[in-house]
């Protein structure tokens, strides 16, 4: 703190009209003043610290917190832009760097600058030939440091990006260890590792090797200060201009100059680092969702009717080919439809239009008879239920994922639902039943029933539409068949819409979409399709054949 300045001086009265004229009153009258000012110095100093920690922690988390909230809005084409993996690091690593010279800025910033000047002014009340030699060195210093410090920034903005890689990798390998242990890639995924990791070493290994050129600057301007406050001091005292402890005194003050600078010198580095983290921060809290909710939304779904009018859809702007071309469509409020259509052919992109998860690069959408970009997205979302081939299942228990679909909902809800689901013969039998918790990602569960308690957690949302995209694939064939049948008494007001590769699952459909390089190549029944659609008449006898084996 500030009240340490006045040390060196104390200690050059002590020494010169103390111990010189052997005044022990003296000493001790000033030697208690500097014990007081030390605990006071060591209290004040503690206090700081414990201040500047709990201000950057807080500031930390709160930040954390809007940024998180701020993601929460992003579209999938926001998502898309940044990668997973890169807001992960920016959540995690970059606040980590923005915590740390926060923290170090409200300790630092205001106290190195205060004690340099006042340094500077005790030296030149002690000696003003002396202290012309601050004059001299500091702005030298100040300069040589900034070099440094400018030198190592891109690095470390480098090393930032080559987080990103880093948790891509480790996420990847999380997510797919079951792949990874199955075909025996340790070996490769270990190497991919090394090489993030390696990567992130050697670049910050030369930023830090700039960076450490600080301590040796740092200690050659302090060296140089000594013998220079030596020199032209001892001429003083030859001279009887100077007392013995105002040399002493001189050299404290000299410490002090140049370890303020150094301070400041290592919180520019600490800025310089978080200066790259803050960009990338604000970055994300600039970003604007690409789908938004309009000024004054439409905020009830009347039916479950979809209309597609010349809708066209690719993931990019700068994409060449449309993912969707020119799609035109129209499903009446409770139809079963189902769609069939090659890897790739764009049966997943057509539906996540549907509750705007997308929104078409050309051409409307209507439900319920209104454009969706004029929907409240939470009316629109809340009655466009979505189960996905790998949906996920949170930590918590059973009842409590099944809820995500209607938190309000009854167990005698949530019961009738996991029946429909064909969900409820298996958590039965667990120990806890609904109650049973539920692993991270959902790894005590089988796929299959993964699946079918993603099904009963969309049936809780009591949709209009309910689109199942491939969602009965780890459902044996007897239990897909109930399933289906379930949904057709139970939800026959509600539009159903089923993506699936096998014939057999949309075969009872009132209508089937055949889709081919993201176009509609025909929609008709299951016995009109077998007659005029070469492609689907190919895929049902491939699959007739295979079952059949």
């Amino acid at each position: 703190m500030l009240v340490e300045i006045f040390i060196p001086f104390l200690m050059a009265n002590i020494i010169d009209s103390g111990i010189m004229k052997q005044n022990l009153d003296y000493i001790l009258r000033l030697g208690s003043l500097l014990i007081v000012i030390t605990i006071v110095s060591l209290v004040l100093g503690a206090g700081a610290s414990w201040v500047s920690s709990q201000a950057g922690a807080g500031f930390a988390a709160n930040l954390r917190q809007d940024l998180f909230a701020h993601i929460q809005t992003f579209s999938f084409t926001n998502i898309d832009k940044f990668s997973t993996s890169s807001l992960v690091t920016r959540l995690t690593t970059d606040i980590a760097n923005i915590q740390m010279a926060y923290q170090m800025l409200i300790r630092i910033a205001v106290r190195a600058p205060l004690m340099m000047i006042f340094s500077v002014i005790m030296a030149f009340n002690v000696s003003g030939e002396l202290a012309l030699i601050f004059v001299v060195l500091v702005p030298v210093l100040a300069l040589t440091l900034t070099v440094i410090i400018k030198s190592a920034y891109p690095l470390f903005n480098l090393v930032f990006r080559r987080y990103d890689v880093l948790n891509r990798v480790v996420r990847e390998n999380v997510r797919g260890i079951r792949e990874v242990k199955t075909y025996v890639q340790e070996d490769n995924e270990i190497e991919k590792f090394e090489g993030a990791s390696e990567s992130i070493f050697s670049v910050f290994s030369k930023a830090q090797k700039i960076v450490s050129l600080n301590a040796p600057t740092m200690q050659f301007f302090l060296n140089a200060a000594v013998l220079l406050v030596s020199w032209f001091g001892a001429k003083l005292i030859v001279g009887g201009s100077l007392q013995t402890g105002e040399l002493v005194s001189m050299y404290a003050y000299s410490n002090s100059i140049l370890f303020s600078l150094n301070m400041l010198a290592m919180i520019i580095t600490q800025i310089a680092i978080s200066q790259a983290s803050g960009r990338r921060i604000a970055e994300v809290l600039h970003e604007k969702s690409t789908i938004e909710n309009p000024t004054k939304p439409v905020t009830e779904v009347s039916d479950g009717s979809i209309k597609f009018d010349h809708v066209s859809f690719h993931y990019l702007k700068e994409g060449k080919a449309p993912v969707l071309d020119d799609i035109n469509l129209s499903i009446k409020a409770g139809e079963v439809i189902g769609i069939i259509g090659e890897t790739g052919s764009g049966k997943s992109s057509l539906v996540s239009l549907i509750p705007r998860l997308y929104d078409p690069t050309q051409g409307t959408i209507e439900v319920g008879g209104c454009n969706v970009l004029t929907y409240d997205l939470k009316t629109l979302r809340d009655n466009v239920a979505m189960v996905l081939q790998n949906n996920v299942l949170f930590s918590g228990t059973i009842a409590e994922n099944l809820r995500w679909g209607n938190e309000n909902a009854t167990d005698e809800e949530v019961l009738a639902a996991s029946k429909v689901a064909h969900a409820d013969d298996f958590v039965q039998e667990l120990p806890d039943g609904y109650n049973t918790m539920i692993e991270q990602g959902g790894n005590n569960v089988s796929g299959g029933q993964k699946q079918r308690l993603t099904i009963a957690r969309a049936l809780l949302k009591k949709p209009k539409i309910l689109i199942l995209d491939d969602s009965t694939s780890a459902v044996d064939t007897a239990t897909e068949k109930d399933i289906r049948e379930a949904l057709r008494t139970q939800m026959a007001e509600t539009t159903t819409i089923i993506i699936s590769q096998r014939i057999v699952s949309i075969k009872d459909a009132d209508g089937i979409i055949v889709m081919n390089h993201g176009k509609i190549e025909d929609i008709g029944t299951h016995d009109e399709l077998i007659e005029r659609n070469a492609l689907y008449h190919d895929i049902n006898q491939y699959q007739t054949e295979k079952d059949g084996e």
